[in-house]
């Protein structure tokens, strides 16, 4: 089967299990899900979702998320909407003899029905906390791609520079490489005004005021601006404050002369307090981000490492991983890579070696070894959600000694980071063995990928041995270490352990979770440009 027929075949299996075109809303899509906004949350048939081969398992937040995969998701996603718009055009109009009030009566009790599903979703979990985290993560999660991409010519650029090789092509490596960190204060202030509300090119025209070279001829606090002072913050904080203005100048000022007057206000007095204060206090914050990182590492590297790559899991799990993404980003604007991500990435190599451990552990569990053998991959390069959703977090102890084997692979590179090897990526996003080529440090390379490598194989042991050993009971073993075609994906929402009973002829593929992009965990995972 063609790929594109295959892609088509997953959303026309899809769409009839999340209650049919009438029952979407919206759709978009992470690094990884599928994310549907529904209108009847009781019209979607859970079980038969999983057991689609190509679906890795199911997650609800705000949205209703169906686990695809990377790449996978982008391609099924625009089919998946074809799909619908297609439907939706085919639906037949009205009877003549039909009234409308029938048709409202039946609409009115739909939408409420489906208001009260979301608002008992958002009860539990819908804090302003976590409201905010998640539009952090709406900011800066469609920019990972470009980090990604910049950060490898980043990389390939610095190699090539290092040997002396094509040195008629490295400046050309490094202009696409630095291009967008120069502006990336500029794609900030848009998404964030996109975000909070307000216009969006507003927004990133007052945040380009901050990379402008001219503000190097302007003093503030007694000191002479220097572009990109205050960087990612206060490209973001300008942001929020247009927005802000902007809506007030929209409560206030006549409609006759909104188009002349709005725009002008809003860009005039963000402006004026971006250069004249947010700049300078932005620029203060974001030095102190990057001592304090230094610091920590410096002094404290390996048991820092060792309860950032433990508290890792369960921070995704809950969202709050999201808060990292500005302090990522600001440390790859300051240093030129970001120190934490590949500690924070251990979380998935102990992840990983608790998921071989299982699979050696339930040996006449088929349906559980088979979605390990077709979830590793993924978890190795990174993606770590099929693992997490589709074996260990249903299972409860194993995702707590996969938490153990994270925190001694950290452990492992935050001590070298003591010793005064750093260890840091170029970009967010990627981890495991996938972000090998995002790698960059102060000693060279080779060192750099050494001690990155041997974090990576302390997690896979220290994972491996703590869930063989410590990561079953006996009610456990006995429970699910028999000859069952199911695996535990019915569970993985709710984390309880009990057998799970998906139809038969699933291919054995594991939920999923916040990034990151994350991730996702506690969204989305959030990816989520958080991935473990």
């Amino acid at each position: 089967m063609a790929t594109e027929d295959k892609n088509r075949a997953t959303a026309a299996a899809i769409l009839p299990l999340v209650g049919g075109a009438a029952n979407v809303a919206s759709i978009a899509h992470c690094m990884t899900r599928l994310r549907l906004g529904l209108h009847d949350r009781t019209l979607v048939d859970d079980e038969a979702l999983k057991a689609l081969p190509a679906v890795m398992g199911v997650v609800e937040d705000d949205t209703y998320q169906i686990v695809l995969g990377p790449g996978t998701v982008a391609r099924v996603t625009p089919e998946f909407e074809q799909l619908v718009d297609e439907a939706r055009e085919a639906a037949p109009a009205p009877a003549p003899g039909d009234t409308p009030a029938a048709t409202a009566v039946s609409a009115e009790e739909l939408a409420a029905q489906g208001a009260a599903i979301k608002a008992q979703r958002k009860a539990k979990n819908a804090t302003p906390f976590k409201l905010f985290l998640r539009k952090i993560a709406n900011i800066f999660v469609p920019l990972i791609p470009a980090l990604i991409g910049c950060g490898i010519i980043a990389g390939l650029n610095g190699l090539l520079v290092n040997l002396e090789w094509l040195p008629a092509v490295t400046p050309a490596l490094a202009a696409m490489a630095s291009g967008f960190m120069a502006l990336i204060a500029v794609f900030v202030g848009y998404n964030t005004a996109k975000e909070f509300g307000g216009t969006p090119i507003l927004g990133g025209a007052v945040a380009a005021i901050i990379v402008f070279p001219g503000v190097a001829n302007i003093d503030a606090f007694g000191q002479t601006l220097s572009p990109g002072q205050g960087g990612v913050l206060g490209a973001l904080g300008a942001a929020v404050l247009a927005v802000y203005v902007e809506k007030w100048c929209r409560r206030w000022v006549p409609e006759a002369l909104d188009v002349l007057v709005t725009p002008t206000l809003t860009v005039l007095i963000s402006g004026l307090v971006t250069i004249f204060g947010l700049m300078y206090v932005a620029g203060e914050v974001s030095s102190a981000i990057g001592t304090f990182a230094d610091w920590l590492l410096s002094n404290g590297g390996a048991g820092a490492g060792f309860v950032l790559g433990g508290l890792f899991l369960p921070l995704v799990m809950l969202g709050l991983h999201q808060a990292l993404i500005p302090i990522h980003t600001t440390l790859i604007e300051q240093q030129g890579y970001t120190v934490l991500l590949p500690i924070l990435a251990m979380a998935g190599a102990g992840q990983v070696g608790a998921a071989v451990a299982v699979y050696f552990r339930l040996p006449r569990n088929e349906s559980i070894r088979r979605t390990i053998k077709s979830a590793l991959p993924a978890g190795l390069l990174g993606v770590g959600e099929p693992l997490i959703y589709g074996v260990s977090l249903p299972l409860g102890r194993p995702f707590i000694t996969a938490c153990f084997g994270g925190a001694f692979g950290a452990g492992f590179v935050g001590l070298f980071n003591q010793l005064g090897d750093t260890v840091g990526s170029t970009a967010i996003g990627p981890s495991g063995w996938a972000l090998f080529p995002l790698l960059d440090g102060n000693h060279g390379l080779g060192s750099t990928i050494a001690i990155y490598a041997g974090g990576l194989l302390v997690g896979y042991v220290a994972g491996f041995v703590a869930t063989y050993f410590f990561g079953f009971g006996k009610d456990l073993l006995a429970e699910f270490n028999v000859s069952q075609e199911p695996a535990p994906s019915t569970v993985a929402a709710t984390g309880n352990v009990h057998p799970a009973t998906p139809p038969a002829g699933s291919d054995g593929s594991a939920p999923d979770g916040p990034g990151s992009d994350g991730t996702d965990p506690g969204a989305s995972p959030a990816k989520d440009p958080a991935r473990v």
